[in-house]
């Protein structure tokens, strides 16, 4: 750096003369603003000046830099915090000051200029450029870990070229002055001379950056901050230390050479990448020593394996004194020590072995799941391990099952059972050959050597018992032919005693036979047919019928056996035609399949034929009938067939001649899906039942009666009241009713006829409530003149005969039944008629009532549904404008 001239006395001109040659300057020591010269490249932690940060803000307790690229330290020192670039352009910052007590903050602004080369002439006719000597830089300063002194312990001079010159005093500061560890170092003021006070230990403080300063009497910086940092030379006064006072490592016994145990390591706390931190790792010792098994890697401290002679079953742990050194190990090196624990893990190298080659063991015919032998092994492996617990095979000589071998938990031996009944009769002794291996797999090394498993040989011997009769077979079969006849005989089931293989003195008892078809002979054991068989009737559908036999010796022993029957099928059904009414649309669709089963077996079943059963010509020439495949058959009409429906009898034979016929029903309807006539024939009426017929007959029978009545009363009471001839003609009804839609009228013989709208749904006698749109209702009916019928009365209105509306609700309503009615208006009916055919005078009238002549069907008018209660000719002019449907009206009310 370069080194500053001599100073100026006066404070304008030392300014102007260091913001033209210094490499820095300060503009005028501003508060505001801050101008550093530095050149175009700078590098990390490198300073660029210094600010005067107590006359800007003495209190400052908190000082922040505005650009990232530099910090700034208490004292007011700039530093560059990376490498730093600066543009063609100037660059500027801002420094804060904060005080948090007093929440006051300032701001300097520093402004970034390039370093300019300036040419400072002594005399104005001097043109030679003289070059000063440089002493104002950093001197290569270290001092030795743990000095003995004395103290305090000169360590270098710190000298400006600007002393030359002026007084210039001498200060530093940074870690070590200012900074913990205060007080380490301190600068002589006039000669510059460094010192240090005490020792230093390196592993705590390895550099000490210090800044020193050159400055005049006056207080200003005659020089930039000098960095001086002061290395503490390393020293070996640190011992290696494991990083682990015991290590813990685990290695399978079958482990082959070269493998690694584990890896210790060691830490030091000197310098690294010296020779005092340049360790060495070794094995002191091996507990058990011999052999010796393990090696260890001096740099790396990996720990091998190096001997084949590693056996859990010998030595199970292994403890190692593993050494560090450093210096590489050499004698005047520092050491320290660990322990090392190795614990050998279990592998299968140990094949279970039977402590002898041949057991023997005994067990009576007849007994099964009985335990008979424990089969003991020995195997060196960890107990209580799969590499231990041993797995039991029976090689040969349970080609029937008799046994099983399973080994025991806790004891790890064999426990041979007989799991099936053994026959002396058949087989004395048994001779059984046992192996045995571990649950885990053998070692490779192991399965090499041990080429077989190991064997012993078991010798059973079957004690003799008395035993009772053997079924033997169990199920045994008979042939029968369905529908044979009764007190048909065939072998039955046959059992026999092991001792002498003889059925003699076995007796036979029948235990279940599902439908008691069989009976069994106690002495043979053939069975005879106490009813006719029937295969089809079994459930489910089976040739095969199984009764259950008991047999039973003389000492009351037994055995079961199963004798099944064999069902032979017979052709005794014929086919039978699945559907039984059918829907066809017409014209989607242009036939109908049918389909046929036969519970015979298939030999008397299908192909079915089917044809036209004794139909007349006509249904021969509306329906055909054509094959689909063996148990089906299409039905097809002709295009001119009417929609109706149709009964079509159908015959269909077996492959053998069994034959059955069915009539179906077929609805041949207009539809586009069948579902559509489904839901027209269930909305069109109800089906009657037996029941409703003979309702309707009773009803009828109950109409005829009530009809004769009438017609009688009628007949009499013309004969007593001399009514004319002519009143024997219908009649008309005079009523009050205005309501439309009620154009009936009443004929002679008591039936009521409705011409208009609604004909022929009731007669005379229905009776109405009386009561429509709140008001009263009055019907009369008149035969021969004179006599009035007046209707139930209840419910607080006048009720009349309504007009032939038919209806339970309505006769409900009227709470009589048909004779009190008839019984209260038979004797009323003449005397009215006759009070209203009279006078005022009480004369006969003859206008009152009047009688028609009945029109007869096809009428362009419709029939009379009332007539004129007017008694003067002249009142009944305004008919003739009614129109043609009220002419006849006109002239049946018009006065004779």
């Amino acid at each position: 750096m370069a080194t500053a001239e001599p100073r100026i006395p006066l404070r304008g001109a030392l300014c102007r003369l260091l913001l033209t040659l210094a490499v820095f300057s300060f503009a005028c020591e501003g508060c505001e603003k801050v101008t550093f010269n530095i050149p175009s490249e700078l590098e990390a932690d490198k300073i660029v000046g210094r600010v005067n940060l107590k006359e800007c803000l003495r209190s400052a307790d908190l000082i922040q830099s505005g650009d990232p690229d530099f910090r700034v330290l208490d004292d007011g020192s700039v530093y560059t915090a990376s490498n730093v670039v600066l543009s063609d352009e100037n660059r500027s910052f801002t420094i804060w000051l904060s005080d948090t007590k007093t929440q006051t903050q300032k701001k300097i602004k520093v402004l970034l200029e390039h370093q300019k080369k300036v040419l400072r002439k002594r005399d104005t006719k001097e043109a030679i450029l003289r070059r000063s000597k440089r002493r104002w830089a950093p001197i290569p300063c270290s001092m030795q870990e743990n000095s003995l002194g004395p103290f305090p312990l000169f360590l270098q001079q710190v000298q400006s070229d600007a002393a030359q010159n002026y007084t210039i005093f001498y200060s530093i500061s940074g870690r070590g002055v200012d900074q913990e560890p205060l007080n380490l170092f301190f600068i002589e003021k006039d000669t510059g001379n460094l010192y240090c006070t005490r020792p230093v230990d390196r592993e705590e403080y390895d550099v000490f950056d210090l800044i020193a300063y050159a400055s005049t009497a006056d207080g200003y910086s005659a020089d930039l901050p000098l960095p001086l940092p002061i290395r503490v030379e390393d020293e070996n006064d640190n011992h290696p230390i494991f990083t682990e006072a015991i290590y813990n490592f685990e290695i399978p016994e079958s482990s082959r050479v070269g493998t690694t145990v584990g890896v210790v390591c060691a830490t030091d706390r000197d310098e690294p990448d010296t020779m005092h931190t340049r360790l060495k790792y070794s094995i002191l010792e091996q507990t058990p020593r011999s052999p010796g098994i393990f090696a260890v890697h001096p740099s790396t401290g990996v720990i091998t394996i190096t001997s084949h002679y590693l056996d859990r079953e010998s030595v199970e742990k292994y403890s190692l004194t593993m050494k560090v050194q450093d210096m590489d190990g050499q004698f005047f090196g520092l050491m320290s020590t660990s322990t090392c624990m190795i614990t050998v893990k279990d592998s299968n190298d140990n094949a279970p072995t039977f402590k002898q080659n041949t057991y023997e063991a005994s067990v009576e015919e007849n007994a099964y799941n009985v335990e008979i032998l424990r089969i003991p092994v020995e195997d060196k492996d960890l107990i209580n391990t799969a590499n231990w617990r041993a797995n039991f095979t029976i090689l040969k000589g349970n080609e029937n099952g008799h046994f099983k071998i399973s080994t025991d938990k806790e004891t790890n031996e064999g426990v041979l059972w007989v799991v099936k009944p053994l026959n002396y009769e058949e087989n004395h002794q048994v001779i059984l050959e046992i192996g045995a291996n571990n649950e885990a797999p053998f070692t490779r090394d192991v399965a090499l050597r041990v080429a077989t498993m190991n064997r012993a040989l078991v010798t059973v011997h079957v004690r003799d018992q008395d035993e009772g009769p053997e079924c033997s077979p169990a199920a045994q079969y008979v042939r029968i032919k369905e529908n044979s006849a009764l007190g048909s005989k065939v072998n039955g089931y046959k059992a026999y005693d092991p001792e002498t293989r003889s059925s003699n003195g076995l007796r036979y008892k029948k235990l279940h036979d599902p439908k008691g078809w069989i009976t069994v002979n106690e002495i043979s054991g053939s069975i005879t047919t106490s009813k006719i068989l029937d295969r089809e009737a079994m459930t489910p559908r089976n040739d095969l019928y199984n009764i259950t036999v008991l047999a039973i010796d003389q000492d009351g022993r037994s055995c079961t056996g199963t004798l099944v029957v064999n069902i032979e099928d017979m052709n005794d059904n014929p086919p039978e035609i699945l559907q039984s009414y059918l829907t066809v649309c017409k014209p989607k669709m242009k036939y109908t399949d049918i389909s046929a089963v036969d519970p015979d077996e298939p030999i008397h079943g299908a192909p079915f034929y089917f044809s036209l059963a004794n139909t007349s010509p006509e249904m021969n020439r509306i329906w055909t009938l054509t094959k689909v495949n063996d148990t089906a058959a299409r039905l097809s009409y002709q295009k001119n067939a009417e929609f109706q429906e149709y009964s079509v009898p159908i015959t269909v034979k077996d492959r053998e001649g069994q034959s059955t016929t069915k009539t179906l029903r077929i609805n041949l309807c207009d539809c586009t899906h069948p579902s559509q006539c489904l839901a027209a024939r269930r909305s069109a009426g109800v089906i009657l039942g037996k029941w409703a017929i003979l309702a309707i007959l009773l009803g009828i029978a109950l109409l005829f009666s009530v009809l004769l009545t009438l017609v009688c009363g009628v007949v009499g009471a013309k004969k007593k009241k001399g009514f004319p001839e002519d009143l024997a003609q219908q009649n008309l009804i005079i009523s009050n009713t205005e309501a439309p839609g009620d154009d009936k009228v009443c004929s002679g013989n008591g039936f009521m006829t409705q011409t208009v709208n609604n004909s022929g749904q009731g007669f005379c006698s229905t009776m109405g409530s009386g009561v429509k749109n709140g008001g009263q209702e009055t019907i009369e009916m008149v035969k021969g003149g004179h006599q009035t019928l007046e209707s139930c009365r209840g419910t607080g209105h006048h009720h009349t005969l309504d007009s032939c509306r038919g209806g339970p609700a309505e006769v409900d309503n009227c709470r009589y039944t048909y004779s009190e009615w008839h019984n209260f208006t038979q004797p009323r009916l003449g005397e009215k008629l006759h009070l209203c055919n009279q006078n005022e005078d009480h004369m006969p009238s003859q206008d009152y009532v009047l009688t028609y002549t009945y029109e007869g069907r096809g009428s362009p008018a419709g029939s009379v549904g009332c007539c004129s209660e007017k008694q003067e000719e002249d009142g009944l002019d305004f008919l003739n404008n009614l129109g043609a449907k009220f002419t006849t009206l006109a002239e049946t009310c018009t006065k004779r």
